[in-house]
C-alpha cells in the first residue's frame, strides 16, 4: 500500500544544541515522534520553557475560548520583519483587531465571487505555460505552483497577472527572499532583548526592501487611481477603501505596503504549498486523479463561480492533502499569565506551541492518519475530527482571513490543471516534507506530465 511520505522524527532525547540545529535544518523531522500520540507535552532549554498542545479542548481554550490571553509570540515575528512590517501576520491586541475589521470586509463571501474570474485566468495560464513541459520527463512542479499561486495574487489583488512589469520583479525577489531562510533568524529561537541587534542576512535584507519598494509603486498607483474615480473593483481597492467601523480611519500607505506583503506572502506561499501537494497525492493514488479529472471535464475550461459545488471529490481530495501537508505546520502563542494545562504548571511567558501538523496526524484522534483517504470526511470519525482537530487555516478569531479564498482558489486550480494533464510520481525522485515557513518537498516535489488525450 503507498503510504504518503512523512519525515522521520528525531531518535530520542537531544541537547538544546543538537535541537537547534535540527529546528535549522526542518521543524518537522526535529521533533520527537511522541507528539503523534500525546496530548501535552514540555519542552526545557536554558531560554524559555515551550508547551506543544494537541488535545483538542486545549487548542480551543488558545485560540478560541481565550484569544487575547495567548497572543501570538513574538518568536513569529523576529525573522519576518524586514518584509511584513506591522503587518496583520505578526500584530497582536488593539492594532491586529483594528487590521482585521479593516481587512475582513474584502474576503466575505460576495467579494470571493467578485474575485473569481481573476483566479480562473490565473488558472488558465497556469495551463498554457504547462503545455510545453507536459513531455513526460520529470519536472519539479513547485516553481509551477508558485507562478501560479502568484498570478492569482496579483489578478485578484491589482488586477494585473503574473506579466506584468512589477509583478514579475516583487515575484522575482520574493523567490530570491524565500531562499535567505528568513523565518530562522536566531531571534526567533532565542527570546533575545529588544535592544538586542537582529543579525539578518544581507540577501534577506535586500529582498525585503526590494520587494517592499516594488509594493510601494502598486499602492501608490492605486491610491492615485482611486483619488480619481477610476480604480478597479478588486481586493486591494475595497481593502484600501475600508474604513475601521470604530475609528472611521482607513490604511495608510505605510500600513497597506504591511498588509500587502503579508497577502503576497501568506496567500501566495501557503497556496502554492498546498497545491504541490495536492497534484503529487493525486499522482501516487492515480483512481482518485481519474476521478478530480472527470470533475474537471465535467465544469469545463472556463468554470464559473457557481461550479464549485459541482467538485465535491475534488473539495475533498484537497481538504485531506490540507489535513496530510497543513502549509503552516505550527503556530506559536505566547501566555501572558500563569496557567495550568492538564495538571501542569505553565509559567507567565511560556511559549504555547499549536501545531496543525502533530493534531492532523494524531493517533488518538484520527483513523488511519497516515493515510491518505479523501472518503474520511464522509465518515463519522472524518466528521467528528474535521469539527475539533482540523486547523490548516488556524481557527478561532485569528482564523486565516482568507482561508474561504484559499479553499476556492485551490480547488478551482487543482480540477483545471488535473483536467487537461494527467500527473506520474517520479520514482527516482520521492518527495519529502520539510518546514520552515510552510510545508515544502525536500528536493522538490517531482512528477511527470502527459497532456490528457481528450483535451
Amino acid at each position: 500500500m503507498t503510504v504518503p511520505p512523512k519525515p522521520p522524527s528525531r531518535p530520542g532525547r537531544v541537547s538544546f544544541l543538537r535541537y537547534l540545529k535540527l529546528f535549522r535544518q526542518d521543524i518537522l523531522s526535529a521533533q520527537p515522534a511522541r507528539l503523534y500520540r500525546a496530548w501535552m507535552a514540555e519542552f526545557r532549554t536554558p531560554f524559555f520553557r515551550s508547551f506543544m498542545c494537541n488535545q483538542p479542548e486545549l487548542v480551543d481554550l488558545v485560540l478560541k475560548e481565550r484569544p487575547d490571553d495567548f497572543p501570538k509570540s513574538d518568536r513569529i515575528r523576529e525573522g519576518l520583519e524586514p518584509l511584513l512590517g506591522n503587518s496583520v501576520f505578526v500584530t497582536n491586541g488593539e492594532t491586529w483587531k483594528r487590521q482585521r475589521r479593516i481587512i475582513d470586509p474584502a474576503f466575505e463571501g460576495g467579494r470571493l465571487r467578485d474575485a473569481f474570474p481573476g483566479m480562473v485566468a490565473a488558472g488558465q495560464g497556469a495551463v498554457r505555460r504547462l503545455e510545453p513541459l507536459a513531455d513526460s520527463r520529470p519536472l519539479d512542479i513547485e516553481p509551477q505552483t508558485s507562478h501560479a499561486a502568484a498570478d492569482v495574487i496579483f489578478r485578484t489583488l491589482f488586477s494585473i497577472p503574473i506579466e506584468h512589469e512589477v509583478a514579475a520583479q516583487v515575484f522575482e525577489e520574493f523567490k530570491h527572499h524565500q531562499r535567505t531562510q528568513p523565518v530562522l533568524n536566531l531571534g526567533a529561537l532565542l527570546p533575545l532583548p529588544r535592544w538586542v541587534p537582529r543579525f539578518h542576512k544581507r540577501e534577506t535584507k535586500r529582498t525585503a526592501k526590494a520587494i517592499r519598494a516594488l509594493i510601494t509603486q502598486l499602492t501608490q498607483t492605486r491610491m492615485g487611481e482611486i483619488a480619481e474615480g477610476q480604480a478597479p473593483d478588486d481586493l486591494a481597492t475595497k481593502i484600501m477603501t475600508t474604513a475601521d467601523p470604530v475609528t472611521g480611519e482607513t490604511f495608510v500607505a505605510e500600513e497597506m505596503v504591511d498588509q500587502v506583503a503579508i497577502f503576497f506572502l501568506a496567500g501566495h506561499e501557503t497556496s502554492a504549498s498546498a497545491l504541490a501537494w495536492a497534484l503529487y497525492m493525486l499522482a501516487l493514488y492515480p483512481e482518485w486523479q481519474d476521478k478530480v479529472a472527470a470533475e474537471g471535464a465535467a465544469v469545463g475550461a472556463d468554470p464559473a463561480f457557481g461550479d464549485m459545488s459541482k467538485l465535491p471529490i475534488t473539495r475533498d481530495v484537497f481538504r485531506e492533502t490540507l489535513r496530510l501537508y497543513p502549509p503552516v505546520p505550527m503556530m506559536v502563542r505566547e501566555a501572558t499569565q500563569t496557567e495550568t494545562f492538564r495538571d501542569r504548571r505553565v509559567p507567565k511567558g511560556s511559549q504555547i506551541v499549536l501545531s496543525p501538523w502533530h493534531q492532523h496526524r494524531h493517533e488518538r484522534l484520527w483513523d488511519s492518519p497516515d493515510e491518505f483517504d479523501p472518503a474520511r470526511f464522509g465518515t463519522e470519525n472524518g466528521r467528528e475530527c474535521m469539527r475539533k482537530a482540523y486547523m490548516p487555516f488556524s481557527a478561532g478569531q485569528r482564523v486565516c482571513t482568507g482561508a474561504g479564498f484559499a479553499m476556492i482558489e485551490g480547488v478551482l486550480l487543482l480540477t483545471m490543471l488535473v483536467a487537461h494533464y494527467r500527473f506520474e510520481a517520479v520514482q527516482e525522485k520521492p518527495a519529502m516534507p520539510v518546514a520552515h515557513l510552510t510545508v515544502r518537498g525536500q528536493d522538490g516535489i517531482w512528477l511527470k506530465i502527459t497532456k490528457r488525450s481528450d483535451c
